[in-house]
């Protein structure tokens, strides 16, 4: 009898310990067989923008132009132009999207501070803030533009074109439209 009775308490007891057991939590760790969620930065980095993905801080350098000595260009040395519509200094820029300036000449967009490469002047790197709420690289004051048909590294298609109510004109080291 008495392993009848310690059989019961046993069984009592663990029914109450399951009865009393705080609810299973969630697992903090994702699933292996679930992708990962997207963050709002990766979100971010994947929104593109006049065709250009955002993929983070952007970068200028200094290139050598057989043509035009030297310029400065992004990360990937795609050329970077200045807009003589905008005003040096201002904090907007006049090439938006709604008359389609911003799809042939696509802002150079960066999601932080701009990163200043070799032969960069790093005092003269600024951004402003578009009417679409991205922040665009300026240089000198100027806000900065690649050209929609330059399609490798070097290209200087844009040099000189008189589109969208100004003149176009790729950017020095010091900052100054080469004319």
């Amino acid at each position: 009898m008495r392993y009848e009775t310690m059989l019961a308490v046993a069984l009592v007891l663990a029914i109450m310990l399951t009865a009393c057991a705080p609810a299973a939590l969630p697992p903090t760790e994702p699933s292996l067989t679930e992708p990962p969620a997207a963050t709002d930065t990766q979100a971010a980095a994947e929104m593109p923008t006049a065709g250009i993905p955002i993929t983070g801080e952007a970068t200028v350098n200094v290139s050598e132009s057989t043509e035009f000595g030297p310029i400065l260009v992004d990360g990937e040395g795609f050329s970077l132009y200045l807009f003589m519509a905008d005003t040096q200094g201002s904090g907007t820029s006049t090439c938006g999207a709604d008359d389609g300036c911003a799809t042939e000449w696509p802002p150079l967009i960066s999601q932080g501070s701009p990163i200043a490469g070799d032969g960069v002047d790093a005092t003269l790197l600024g951004t402003i803030t578009r009417d679409d709420g991205l922040l665009q690289v300026t240089y000198n004051g100027w806000p900065l533009y690649l050209f929609e048909e330059d399609t490798a590294a070097g290209d200087t298609n844009g040099q000189g074109i008189d589109e969208f109510g100004g003149l176009w004109f790729l950017v020095s080291p010091t900052g100054e439209a080469i004319q």
